[in-house]
């Protein structure tokens, strides 16, 4: 999912693009790279933070929602059903998108939810162990590392939240170390 449409339900789909043959640090030909921030996970509620970054040297515009692919241990497309927002999943999560535009070094974020969730004892429950992001439909994906499994139960569905501006603070100053006083020599008391 991802773009300028209004917001609607899609699939997943597709063949895994393959593994990185870059290095980590090397920013991709389409001047943004994306990762994982860690997973958080609650009473069968997962929460995965992705960022995507301005690594190139031109402002990139976004709008929109991460587009998503997730595939099995042995690589195989998994379909699930994308909400953009969470509805059906939680509440207060479905903020509209907002146009953005990144600047080089300037960072964008979202989040994708899901419910560990078994309904039905028919359906197997699906692990993902790889997803592949793209900062909206029809752009090229990459591939994220994970911290662990997107472990959808048989729900297949996850939600995903519209990208929007990270504004990093200002670091804070380290204060300086007190300053160790000499050690004072006693003299002998006589």
């Amino acid at each position: 999912m991802g773009g300028d449409g209004p917001a609607a339900s899609g699939t997943v789909g597709a063949s895994p693009t393959g593994p990185a043959t870059d290095g980590p640090d090397r920013c991709p030909d389409s001047g943004v790279r994306i990762r994982a921030l860690g997973t958080e996970a609650a009473m069968g509620l997962r929460a995965l933070g992705v960022e995507l970054i301005n690594c190139g040297t031109a402002a990139y515009p976004v709008h929109g929602y991460p587009s998503l692919r997730l595939f099995d241990g042995d690589g195989a497309a998994i379909p699930v059903q994308v909400v953009e927002g969470a509805k059906g999943i939680t509440s207060g999560f479905d903020d509209p998108p907002r146009p953005l535009i990144l600047q080089p070094g300037e960072r964008a974020g979202a989040a994708l939810l899901w419910r560990n969730l078994v309904t039905d004892s028919t359906v197997v429950a699906t692990n993902g162990e790889r997803l592949e992001v793209a900062p909206a439909a029809g752009q090229p994906p990459q591939a994220v590392e994970l911290d662990g499994p997107i472990d959808l139960g048989n729900t297949g569905r996850v939600g995903v939240s519209a990208w929007k501006k990270v504004t990093v603070p200002a670091p804070t100053p380290t204060p300086p170390a007190p300053e160790t006083p000499e050690p004072t020599r006693s003299a002998p008391l006589l």
